[in-house]
């Protein structure tokens, strides 16, 4: 028998300690992993701001502008693209620290920044960091957080890019007192304390325990299980779950093993997913890429790094007014943020996404058409059109931030088996980036070909496809173990959706 009291499955301890902390050791980690969400949720929000001064302070174009704005997402696909290799190899905890590192770096370069190459370096450093910690902090979360409350804990990373988001606004609007050559760069500069705060708080963390069974440390892997778990029987269940996806026979126990057949820094794993994938693995890599593309191309950061412009195009014609609606947008951002996470595993992931998706395409549709008509009668004050504007754009982030924000983070990096998740979730975070650089870099100039209000209603046309696609393809996950999810996948038909959906039910109300 290993000293980690584990053998054959079963534990043998003389004393069970008590299980009241378990959830918050939980929820705690959750919540120390998710901070590096705050570090892309920052940025997006201070250079909505930030970029009205860092124009005339720099002299740029609009062209400069929207490149200067979208290209963090492009260059983070550098990141995004290393980080399951990455975390595979040093593991998930380090690569959070290193996330952190490359962030703190590239604001620092970017707040001190005298010139445009100058400042695009600071956010070509950042960048990388940013898709470090896109991939990670989700991954990192779902693979601590028992089943019952998985999709709750895996919706903090959106919540934290939420609060970043906030966070950013509110320094766009305090630090717009200062003289507008150091004003930007004290908004962009205060961007480095988070990752200090997480460099500490990482200390705190444990592994992931599905990362340490790949490694065969089984007695590290059990600890982390149970303390995270609610009872000792589910921390064994999970233990063994993992070892069986992991394709660990059941005889070995020892506390540290040598992994048959040993995969886990990426051996074969592209290979699975990309050139010879199951008809499972099919479905699941076009369900994360297709979520991920939907969320973004919807036109979500478009209305987040351009909430300024888009108030100044609705008759907001004050620098102030503007920064202020957009401060609105980060509060109503962040509490139906907080209201999704909350009823994620109450009402289920498909649902919410339906529902989400089907709000934000009929927001989408009423913005452009008052948009439009704003745009059409030039010189005159159209209240009705102006406050339509407004409560539309409140709306659309509303809706997003109830669905397509968190549920999108909690289904790709729960649907993919174990072997395949950190490589599998990665390819989301590059498509999610990749969109999210796009429509940052192309949204002025898009806006100026199909004015703006045709801008928005090209969104609510992508808004209406993907309620579609999440219809057809998305089948529910809630409740189910992270080990059993490939069993859902494979069949599009509406009756393996029922039967998942009633699977997933009863699950949830044996625990």
């Amino acid at each position: 028998m290993s000293s980690s009291g584990i053998e054959k499955g079963v534990v043998t301890a003389e004393f069970e300690p008590p299980r009241g902390n378990r959830s918050r050791f939980a929820f705690a980690c959750a919540i120390l992993a998710s901070m590096t969400s705050i570090i892309l949720g920052y940025d997006i929000g201070v250079m909505s701001g930030a970029a009205i001064f860092i124009k005339d302070d720099l002299k740029l174009s609009d062209v400069q502008l929207e490149i200067l704005m979208g290209i963090l997402n492009i260059y983070s696909l550098v990141g995004s693209g290393a980080a399951g290799r990455t975390s595979d190899w040093i593991g998930r905890r380090y690569t959070i620290v290193l996330a952190g590192a490359f962030f703190f770096c590239g604001a620092l370069l970017m707040a001190f920044a005298t010139n445009y190459p100058f400042i695009m370096v600071g956010r070509f450093v950042a960048g990388i960091g940013v898709g470090y910690a896109m991939m990670i902090a989700p991954v990192y979360t779902t693979e601590v957080a028992p089943a019952t409350s998985r999709g709750f804990l895996s919706s903090f990373p959106e919540i934290f890019i939420n609060i970043g988001i906030l966070l950013g606004y509110v320094s766009n609007y305090f630090f717009s007192k200062l003289p507008e050559h150091l004003g930007w760069r004290f908004m962009l500069g205060v961007g480095a304390i988070p990752s200090v705060c997480l460099a500490i708080g990482v200390l705190a963390m444990p592994e992931s325990p599905r990362w340490l069974v790949l490694q065969g440390r089984l007695g590290d892997a059990f600890k982390v299980l149970d303390k995270t778990s609610n009872t000792k029987e589910e921390a064994i269940s999970r233990l063994n779950d993992i070892k069986r996806a992991a394709e660990i026979p059941e005889d070995m126990t020892d506390d540290v093993i040598v992994v048959p057949n040993k995969k886990s820094a990426g051996k074969g794993v592209w290979k699975d997913l990309l050139v010879q994938p199951t008809p499972a693995v099919r479905h699941i890599l076009i369900a994360c890429l297709g979520i991920h593309f939907s969320q973004q191309a919807s036109g979500i950061d478009a209305v987040v790094l351009y909430s300024p412009t888009i108030f100044l195009k609705a008759g907001l014609k004050s620098k102030n007014d503007q920064l202020l609606a957009t401060v609105a947008v980060g509060v109503v951002k962040t509490l139906f943020i907080i209201v999704g996470t909350c009823v994620v595993d109450r009402f289920g992931r498909r649902a919410l996404l339906l529902t989400s998706m089907g709000g934000m395409f009929l927001s989408l549709t009423a913005l452009g058409t008052s948009l439009t008509v704003i745009d059409r009668n030039p010189g005159q004050t159209l209240k009705w059109a102006i406050g339509l504007s407004v409560t539309t754009v409140m709306t659309f982030v509303a809706t997003f931030s109830i669905g397509a924000g968190p549920v999108t983070w909690v289904y790709c990096s729960e649907i993919f088996p174990v072997r395949l998740r950190a490589q599998g979730a990665s390819l989301g975070v590059m498509l999610n980036r990749l969109m999210s650089g796009i429509i940052g870099m192309t949204f002025l100039s898009l806006s100026k070909g199909l004015t703006i209000g045709g801008a928005f209603l090209l969104f609510a046309g992508v808004a209406a496809a993907a309620w579609v696609f999440f219809f057809t393809f998305l089948p529910e996950t809630r409740g189910m173990p992270l080990e059993e999810m490939e069993s859902l996948f494979g069949s599009y038909t509406a009756n393996k959706k029922k039967n998942v959906m009633k699977e997933g039910k009863e699950l949830v109300e044996e625990h």
